[in-house]
């Protein structure tokens, strides 16, 4: 399968930059069978029956770009991928010159400020990643100088409000340095709204990693080598998801990362507790054994995961409802509007 196969052409102009100043004031394309509706996501409840399982993610991003300066004085930015200990943590390190093996960066508030008493050494390489051992707690450097780690395509510097709205509601377990976005749609009073249709919430947890961003690089699918993250899920999910399934009712992710954890945790072909790494590459051809629908925002051209929801909705039926969002101005990526789906196999 042709990695061109999932390309299209966004108008710059529809990347989102900022957040709207509602959570819930995005637009929600509706896909459903051969037409895709266009909503408001404060109607998300109204697409719901009582009998269905919201899923979660609860993990927490990281304030995880650092900025530093090498002995010599060079320029050094950070971006922590995983937290290792209290202390230590491997990173994608970005410099003119790589730092060696016992180089020691002294960190910085940000790329034109003095150093401060911080600092962090190289102890090793891991692949692509260095492995940094810090003179402080790690959780406390960046909440002192750490930035949020937005994503590439969204052309400024982070601010304060980043801080917030680059966070979901849900955000618990702290280790992610990429948010799942379509959980920035949903504040406190969608979630009472919800609830009060008798719908349950479940949660998992995934780590999202910078890989999410990596471009696809080989002419195929099959070439291409997946990151791996870490998840979450435990008991008291696999039972909510065990109830709603007896029931009748579907279990309706909140993003592409869930989708990922709850078909992680389903490759026996039963849903099980589990807690680990995961490598999984979802592409069409994937029978989906947990997820009957979804909510996700709109994906980078040839990433791993538009194909993930090709895989989910079929291929053509994405294609035409992204051409639907560009044709209708939808608000692209991150911080953008999200689209309801179902899995094409409850669909005729």
């Amino acid at each position: 399968m042709q990695i061109d196969d999932f390309d299209y052409v966004l108008p710059s102009e529809l990347i989102a930059h900022f957040p709207l100043e509602e959570r819930s004031g995005s637009r929600l394309l509706v896909v459903e069978k051969e037409q895709s509706l266009h909503q408001q996501f404060s109607d998300f409840p109204d697409l719901l029956q009582p009998n269905d399982l919201l899923v979660v993610n609860n993990t927490k991003v990281l304030a995880a770009r650092l900025f530093g300066r090498k002995m010599s004085g060079g320029k050094v930015e950070i971006l922590i991928e995983r937290k290792l200990s209290e202390t230590e943590a491997l990173a994608h390190v970005k410099a003119s010159r790589s730092p060696k093996e016992g180089a020691v960066i002294s960190l910085c508030p940000d790329e034109h400020s003095e150093p401060t008493e911080f600092n962090v050494k190289v102890t090793g390489r891991q692949e692509n990643l260095f492995k940094l051992s810090f003179n402080a707690p790690l959780f406390d450097v960046l909440d002192q100088l750490g930035h949020m780690p937005l994503p590439p395509y969204i052309d400024r510097e982070d601010d304060a409000s980043d801080r917030l709205r680059y966070q979901t509601v849900f955000a618990e377990n702290a280790g992610a340095v990429a948010a799942p976005t379509a959980g920035l749609h949903f504040d406190d009073a969608l979630m009472a709204k919800i609830q009060m249709k008798g719908v349950k919430v479940a949660e998992v947890t995934l780590h999202v990693g910078a890989g999410t961003f990596q471009p696809v690089k080989a002419d195929t699918i099959e070439e291409h080598v997946m990151h791996s993250e870490w998840i979450s899920v435990d008991e008291r999910t696999c039972q909510a998801i065990a109830a709603c399934k007896a029931s009748g009712g579907r279990v309706i992710a909140i993003g592409t990362t869930v989708v990922r954890a709850l078909e992680s945790a389903s490759q026996s072909g039963e849903l099980q507790p589990f807690e680990g790494d995961t490598a999984i590459f979802i592409y069409p051809g994937y029978i989906f054994k947990t997820v009957d629908a979804m909510v996700t925002n709109f994906h980078l051209p040839k990433s791993t995961l538009l194909m993930l929801v090709s895989a989910f909705s079929g291929t053509e039926r994405i294609r035409d409802a992204y051409q639907c969002a560009i044709d209708e101005r939808y608000r692209f990526f991150s911080y953008g509007d999200a689209m309801f789906l179902a899995n094409k196999e409850n669909q005729s």
